[in-house]
C-alpha cells in the first residue's frame, strides 16, 4: 500500500471519529413499537411454519424440506433481534429488551443475556485480534504452520460452507446444555465438598465462593439456569405434542441451518482479504469499525432476516443504533465510508478463505496466501512448526 493511501485511510478515520456524534445521535433512539412489530412479524409467521412443517410431515418427510429452509431463515431472525436486545436498543424500554431477549433467547437456544455480555467484549476490542478473533478462533499464520497436516485439513473444512451447519449446531443447541451442565455440575460438587468440610457454614455463602470461566456473575448463572429450564421444558412438550422424532427433526435442522447461516455472516463481516487485524499496541476502535468490518450487500429480503446486520460497519461505530435505523445512517453518511469493504453475497465463499491472521502484517489472509509467502520464502515459522501445507 502506498503512503498516499495510507494517509487517505487515516485522514477518512479521522474524520469519522470528527464526526462521530453527528453520524451515530439522531439514529440511537430506540422505538418501541418498530421493536414490538418486528418481533411480532417474526414470531407468528415461525408459529405458521411450524404448523405447515408439521403437516408436510404427515404427508411426505420430502415436503418438509420447504418450510424447514423458511424456518432456518426466520430463526436466523430471531437471532438478529436477540442480539439487538443484548445491545438494550430493539426498544426503549429496558424491561421489553430483557423480557423479550430471554423469550428470543429460549427460541434460538442461546442464554441471551450471557451471550450478550461476550458480545460486548468483541465490540470493545473488534479488529484487536490478540484480544478476540471471532467465533472460528482464526488462527495466527505461527499457530497454523505449527500443525499438522491433519489439523490443518480439519481446521478448513471447520472453517467452510460445508461445516457450517455442523458448527450452527455445536453453537446454538450443544454448547449452551453443555457448559450449563458442566458448570453446574461443579457447582454441586463443589458445594457439597465445602459442606462437608464446613458444616456450619451455609449453602449460599459455600455457592458464593464458587469459581467458573463459565459464568462470571450469579447473575449470568440463573440466567443460564432459566433459559435452558424453559427451554428443556418446552423441548419435552412438543415431544408430547408432536412426537420426539418428528420435533426433533424439524428442531434440529432447521436450528443448525440458522446457526450455521449466522456464524458464516458473522466471519464474513470479520474475515476478508487483507481486513484489518492489529494487535493490542497498534489497535484503534474507528480503524476496526472501517477496515475490520464489512458491509455486506445482501438482497433487500435477506436484510429483512438479519435485520440489516450487513451494515456491520455501522453497527461496530455504535451498538446503541437499533437494526430499523442502520440503512439511514449508513445512506446520510456513504460519503464518510469509501474505504470499507463491500461483500456481496457471491463473494462470500471467497471471503470464508481468508482465515489467517497474519501478525506481521497486521492483516487477514487467506491459506493460499500463506503458501504463497512459503513458496517465496517470505514466511519462516517461529514457533518450531513445518512450513508444508496439505
Amino acid at each position: 500500500m502506498s503512503a498516499a493511501a495510507r494517509c487517505h485511510i487515516v485522514s477518512s478515520i479521522e474524520r469519522i471519529k470528527q464526526q462521530s456524534r453527528a453520524i451515530i445521535g439522531p439514529h440511537t433512539k430506540p422505538d418501541d413499537v418498530k421493536g414490538l412489530t418486528q418481533t411480532l412479524t417474526t414470531l407468528v409467521p415461525l408459529a405458521l411454519l411450524w404448523w405447515v412443517a408439521v403437516l408436510c410431515a404427515g404427508a411426505s418427510r420430502w415436503l418438509t424440506a420447504a418450510p424447514i429452509l423458511l424456518l432456518s431463515l426466520f430463526l436466523l431472525r430471531v437471532f438478529a433481534l436477540m442480539h439487538d436486545c443484548g445491545h438494550r436498543c430493539l426498544f426503549r424500554d429496558r424491561r421489553l429488551n430483557r423480557a423479550i431477549g430471554f423469550l428470543l433467547g429460549v427460541l434460538s437456544g442461546m442464554p441471551q443475556y450471557v451471550w450478550s455480555k461476550h458480545h460486548d467484549y468483541h465490540h470493545s476490542h473488534n479488529g484487536n485480534w490478540e484480544r478476540y478473533r471471532g467465533p472460528y478462533g482464526t488462527l495466527s499464520v505461527d499457530e497454523y504452520a505449527a500443525m499438522t497436516g491433519a489439523q490443518r485439513r480439519m481446521y478448513r473444512h471447520k472453517c467452510s460452507i460445508i461445516g457450517a451447519p455442523i458448527a450452527g449446531f455445536i453453537y446454538l443447541i450443544f454448547n449452551p446444555r453443555f457448559t450449563w451442565m458442566k458448570g453446574s455440575l461443579g457447582l454441586v460438587i463443589h458445594m457439597a465438598a465445602r459442606k462437608w468440610a464446613q458444616p456450619r457454614v451455609s449453602l449460599r455463602e459455600h455457592a458464593a465462593s464458587f469459581e467458573t470461566r463459565l459464568w462470571k456473575s450469579p447473575k449470568e448463572h440463573w440466567h443460564m439456569f432459566w433459559n435452558n429450564v424453559v427451554l428443556l421444558g418446552a423441548w419435552i412438550l412438543m415431544s408430547w405434542a408432536l412426537g420426539t422424532a418428528l420435533f426433533f427433526s424439524i428442531y434440529l435442522i432447521s436450528l443448525s441451518i440458522a446457526g450455521g447461516a449466522g456464524i458464516i455472516l458473522f466471519t464474513v463481516q470479520h474475515n476478508f482479504e487483507h481486513s484489518y487485524a492489529s494487535d493490542s499496541q497498534r489497535w484503534d476502535h474507528t480503524a476496526g469499525a472501517i477496515k475490520g468490518t464489512s458491509f455486506l450487500i445482501l438482497p433487500r429480503w435477506l436484510n429483512w432476516f438479519t435485520a440489516n446486520i450487513g451494515y456491520h460497519h455501522i453497527h461496530h461505530l455504535s451498538a446503541r443504533i437499533p437494526n430499523y435505523c442502520l440503512a439511514a445512517c449508513h445512506r446520510e453518511s456513504q460519503h464518510l465510508f469509501p474505504d470499507v469493504t463491500r461483500v456481496k453475497l457471491s463473494q462470500v465463499h471467497g471471503a470464508l478463505k481468508h482465515i489467517l491472521w497474519d501478525a506481521r502484517a497486521q492483516r487477514i489472509i487467506s491459506v493460499a496466501e500463506y503458501r504463497q509467502q512459503v513458496l517465496e520464502g517470505r514466511y519462516v515459522p517461529t514457533t518450531g512448526g513445518g512450513s508444508s501445507d496439505s
